[in-house]
């Protein structure tokens, strides 16, 4: 079969417009299949790093929006196998006008400082100032690619308007923190939240961020502190820090629903686009398959080069496919904010590229085999009596 490779090769190209048309809507449709492979990846199979997988997050079992008594903290941190444990409560609020400079969206929140930086190991920040941080109560941190975004420096005074929280709240940046998980937060202090609300109003916290000693106690801590609470006004919802970020995803419904119809919508596109180039393709060379029997090509000639041509089209369409893919896959990633959680590690790994690949080789032989089979089977004075 390798010998007739010269003219699948030349059979492809000789009506350069519908090739082109045909490899770059197949294209596109690789490029949207390579995405969603990519987007699936980054939600369920990339694996917690390290330090993620000793951090569990305790919210209430009802919703993420509501809050947990802070009293929760003391009893949560005698089970055993906890090393450490803070308040995190999500601030909300506004930083300037979000609605005119997208730019100034960004997550914020206000922590239990001191045990922050024991339960995110992962967190490096210079140690004069995270020691002037600690200091001051009105004192933040901000991630690295946050600080080049906006432009912040080591002492810039910055304003946050509540809306959870109403007022104003004016701090001091102290330092830039770097992180391979997230770095483009900002975290003040919980005692100074705390200091701007009623008295009756400090008794709260929106989760805890507990670390384990070992893995193992990441499987059995969370069934431990929910059995803790299970008789509470206020049950709690424990779970790995991987989860609780990718519960998120919840919100927009069934997520793996929703890839698996679209890619199966791209996928029957691919199929429609390219049988339809490939019917075309066979009815203009009815005659041409005639002459290509009468000089002694077997039936199995003529449907290895109609299967070879559609093929080759089809692995053309999807490796460009791939690469604009990649290009897509980085730009996203480049621009997902604190929002956008796990697409920050999306990556088009090779089993995605492979997988395109592989579909693009079983899309060109579906959609031609039909025709590629009629063709075959036509006898000579049939073909060679052909007007069309």
């Amino acid at each position: 079969m390798f010998r007739y490779l010269p003219l699948i090769l030349k059979n492809t190209l000789r009506n350069k417009r519908r090739s082109f048309l045909t490899i770059g809507s197949i294209a596109a449709s690789f490029c949207l299949l390579g995405v969603l492979f990519a987007i699936y990846s980054a939600f369920f199979l990339t694996e917690p790093t390290a330090a993620q997988a000793l951090r569990l997050i305790t919210r209430n079992r009802v919703s993420l929006t509501q809050t947990m008594p802070a009293s929760y903290k003391q009893k949560i941190a005698t089970v055993p196998g906890i090393k450490g444990i803070y308040i995190s409560q999500w601030f909300g609020g506004a930083y300037k006008d979000e609605q005119a400079d997208r730019r100034n969206m960004f997550a914020r929140f206000a922590v239990e400082a001191k045990e922050f930086f024991e339960v995110q190991p992962d967190i490096q920040l210079p140690d004069d100032q995270k020691q002037a941080f600690l200091r001051e109560r009105s004192a933040c941190i901000v991630g690295k690619k946050l600080q080049e975004r906006l432009g912040f420096k080591v002492g810039d005074r910055v304003t946050l308007t509540g809306d959870i929280f109403p007022g104003n709240y004016d701090m001091t940046i102290r330092g830039i923190y770097d992180s391979n998980e997230d770095n483009e937060t900002l975290y003040f202090h919980l005692e100074y939240l705390y200091e701007s609300l009623p008295a009756a109003r400090r008794d709260f916290a929106g989760t805890f961020s507990i670390l384990t000693a070992s893995k193992e106690d990441t499987s059995r801590v969370p069934k431990l502190v929910d059995d803790m609470f299970r008789n509470s006004p206020v049950q709690t919802r424990t779970e790995t820090e991987a989860a609780f970020i990718l519960s998120f995803a919840s919100f927009l419904g069934n997520i793996k629903l929703f890839l698996f119809i679209i890619c199966s919508a791209v996928t029957f596109t691919i199929l429609l686009v390219s049988a339809n180039t490939m019917a075309m393709t066979v009815r203009e060379r009815v005659k041409e398959v005639g002459v290509m029997k009468t000089l002694g090509f077997t039936r199995q000639s003529v449907l290895g080069l109609i299967l070879g041509e559609a093929t080759f089209l089809s692995l053309l369409g999807a490796a460009l496919g791939c690469v604009l893919a990649g290009l897509m896959v980085i730009g996203l990633r480049e621009v997902a904010g604190a929002f956008s959680f796990q697409l920050r590690t999306m990556t088009l790994t090779p089993g995605a590229i492979g997988l395109c690949i592989g579909l693009g080789a079983i899309t060109g032989l579906v959609a031609s085999l039909l025709p590629a089979i009629g063709a075959s089977r036509t006898p000579i004075v049939d073909s060679l009596k052909y007007a069309g």
